[in-house]
């Protein structure tokens, strides 16, 4: 039988069968109450997490006898902690005291990030446990760029309790399988204010599409052929879902999570694409330096570039289309395989480009630089700096 006689099939006897054994076990609400948790699902993965190895970067500038709060230094990670000790015990950096609640949500178009009253080794491993915490394992960390990333991950409900929640659980794998797929990736900035930490979170989605033609074979998986995992655009909600979660996790209550999220005060468009003298594109930030740093990168994690290194100090992003993640989704076809950005040209056998920001004054100016970098003038050039523009417009 083909798996999609065998969906007609359990989609016509799952009706008739959830009658029966409502007759037989029960009344409706005794079925429905495990079908239909109140909470949401979590995401699953299926990976075991590695130790947690503490950043060196990140540890040695913090973790020091004038900056630890005496609660962290025997073994209290919870910013709960941190908070109740502070108040007597802490010890101001440059002269700058935390703020009672000390996590704060900024807002910049449909970008949102926390500010937390916490130096960035204190926050790095709190971090790290959330998305734990949350079913999600943390696949990639590079703490000298302030970049964790959590693997791949789906959402499938579970049912608990017996033969029938096992049944349950293999009906709804047959009809409706695994067809979408989330990863998250953290970036952690110094704040403006010493002491502060910026946290940003972005979404990358995958879904399994249909590619049109009809065939029965099989790969060496035993997969059915005709159906590529493709890339479906960042979530913007499922952002703010996870940084109301993580605003939870500093030690925040639930409703006021939600509120701070959702009462981060919009701006309006700062961000637009313009020529200069010689005719080349230029994205102009109507952005500080600091503040276009912080949001350029971010675009770029929504985006999916990968970001291999990074120069504050020359306002330099170096990037990579590779796509490391794409064996992990099919075999044969790649996570940004149809995501080509020289449209019907060949693609480039230089694949590395450096994102160039040149503060000037109350603003910024980005351009693309090849490795050399010399000005990028082709047209995957304009196409990422269109890219960006969509993210800090």
């Amino acid at each position: 039988m083909s798996k999609y006689s065998l969906r007609l099939f359990l989609l016509a006897a799952g009706p008739l069968l959830s009658l029966i054994l409502a007759a037989c076990s029960g009344t409706a609400d005794d079925l429905l109450n495990p079908i239909l948790p109140e909470e949401e699902v979590a995401y699953k993965s299926s990976k075991t997490a590695p130790p947690l190895e503490v950043p060196p970067d990140l540890s040695s500038a913090t973790l020091n006898d004038r900056m630890v709060v005496p609660s962290l230094a025997q073994g209290s990670a919870t910013y709960s902690a941190y908070a109740n000790s502070s108040q007597g015990t802490s010890v101001a950096v440059n002269g700058v005291l935390p703020q009672p609640n000390g996590v704060r949500v900024e807002r910049a178009g449909s970008e949102r990030w926390l500010v937390v009253d916490l130096p960035p080794g204190v926050v790095w491993p709190q971090v790290r446990d959330f998305w734990l915490s949350q079913g999600l394992l943390v696949e990639m960390e590079d703490p000298s760029i302030g970049i964790m990333e959590t693997d791949w991950a789906e959402k499938s409900a579970e049912f608990d309790g017996g033969v029938l929640s096992n049944f349950l659980n293999k009906l709804s794998t047959q009809l409706y399988g695994s067809t979408t797929r989330d990863k998250y990736r953290t970036r952690l900035e110094h704040g403006t204010v010493p002491g502060t930490t910026e946290v940003y979170v972005s979404h990358r989605g995958a879904e399994y599409v249909s590619t049109g033609k009809v065939t029965r074979a099989q790969d060496d998986t035993g997969s059915p052929e005709g159906y590529v995992w493709q890339p479906r655009p960042s979530d913007p909600e499922l952002e703010a879902e996870m940084l109301s979660r993580l605003v939870i996790a500093f030690g925040i209550k639930k409703e006021d999570a939600t509120t701070l999220v959702a009462a981060a005060v919009d701006r309006p468009p700062r961000a637009r694409l313009v020529r200069d003298g010689d005719g080349a594109n230029v994205l102009d930030l109507q952005d500080n330096f600091s503040r276009a740093w912080r949001r350029t990168g971010l675009a770029l994690d929504r985006v999916g570039f990968t970001v291999e290194d990074r120069d504050r100090s020359r306002g330099l992003y170096y990037v990579r289309y590779i796509d490391t993640d794409r064996s992990d989704l099919t075999k044969d076809e790649g996570f940004f395989g149809s995501l080509k950005f020289w449209g019907n040209e060949e693609p480039s056998a230089q694949s590395e480009f450096l994102v160039s920001l040149v503060g000037k004054q109350a603003t910024t100016q980005i351009v693309i630089l090849d490795i050399d970098g010399k000005r990028e003038h082709s047209q995957t050039a304009d196409r990422i700096l269109s890219l960006l523009h969509e993210q800090l417009k």
